[in-house]
């Protein structure tokens, strides 16, 4: 079973920014919601492992879920760029930058085909996410 790590490298009101590493090498870029306890929709995940299924998604088609994490489902890895697209799911992109004068990631698209390219032909995978970030910069 592959092996997926999201290094978190920055939080704060404007979401959880990550990078994804596979086979030690950083290949994309994540964007979560902001710590909020756990609460469903509106937070990020808490740090830990994982394990990952293909799901096929009534709203996003092809994907993996997020299973095993406590008093949550429906977490998936999906496109978009900024915090407001995920309700506690984890977007895919290339760059960060900001959208509309809010940070935010770029070329979700292009992030989110590599990401499923070097899953092709895998029914899961175990997901590490790591909090290099405890305490939000202000």
């Amino acid at each position: 079973m592959k092996t997926m790590i999201i290094r978190r490298v920055s939080t704060g009101p404007d979401g959880t920014f990550g990078v994804i590493v596979y086979k030690n090498i950083p290949f994309a870029l994540t964007l979560e919601r902001e710590w909020k306890d756990n609460r469903r929709g509106i937070s990020c995940i808490p740090a830990g492992n994982y394990k990952c299924k293909r799901v096929n998604s009534p709203k996003f088609g092809n994907t993996f879920e997020v299973t095993n994490v406590p008093g949550r489902s429906h977490i998936l890895f999906h496109k978009g760029n900024l915090d407001d697209d995920s309700h506690g799911c984890i977007l895919v992109g290339e760059k960060f930058g900001n959208i509309n004068d809010s940070p935010g990631i770029h070329a979700s698209l292009e992030g989110y085909n590599e990401f499923m390219k070097k899953l092709m032909g895998e029914i899961g995978f175990r997901l590490i996410v790591v909090d290099d970030c405890l305490n939000p910069i202000n």
